[in-house]
């Protein structure tokens, strides 16, 4: 410490910046049959996608998809990624769903492929991750409290 600071130049002269960091463009993560893999949560659901290009076959569970998801809400839902990327009907999706009912179901999926999305092809991670879909919505049913009949709602009230 023998040399003395005297103002801020000095000091940015007593050690060199580091490098900057150079990032390399993200590589496609895909499997040995050219699918890319994701999994997908939403409440007490977990859905398992894999995806890769063709004709738009939609198989959930070993069903189509418009017979598993019966709502149109349900498909509309689990379609959105592609809808956002202007893709749908570029990808075959194969996906397994187990656990929580339809509607948290179709959550995993659409979380799922989104997920998968971005491992194909990693460019469309901003446009994703702006849209939401990359984000695992983590709200759960609350637990049943003692002396309550639901979660909060108490018992009903009787005078007599």
């Amino acid at each position: 410490m023998a040399e003395t600071v005297r103002s801020l130049a000095d000091l940015a002269k007593l050690r060199p910046a580091p490098p900057a960091p150079v990032e390399a463009p993200a590589e496609p993560k895909l499997d040995a049959l050219g699918r890319a893999y994701a999994t997908g949560r939403r409440k007490n659901a977990v859905a398992r996608v894999w995806l890769k290009p063709g004709s738009g076959r939609f198989v959930v569970n070993g069903k189509d998809m418009a017979s598993y998801f019966a709502r149109p809400t349900l498909q509309m839902i689990i379609n959105q990624p592609f809808d956002v990327l202007n893709r749908r009907g570029q990808y075959d999706v194969l996906c397994t769903v187990s656990g929580g009912g339809l509607s948290g179901q179709a959550g995993a999926v659409r979380h799922g492929i989104s997920r998968a999305l971005v491992n194909y092809d990693p460019s469309v991670r901003p446009i994703l991750k702006a849209g939401g879909f990359l984000t695992r919505d983590d709200r759960v049913v609350e637990r049943k409290k003692y002396g309550r009949r639901k979660a909060r709602r108490s018992f009903q009230f009787s005078k007599r």
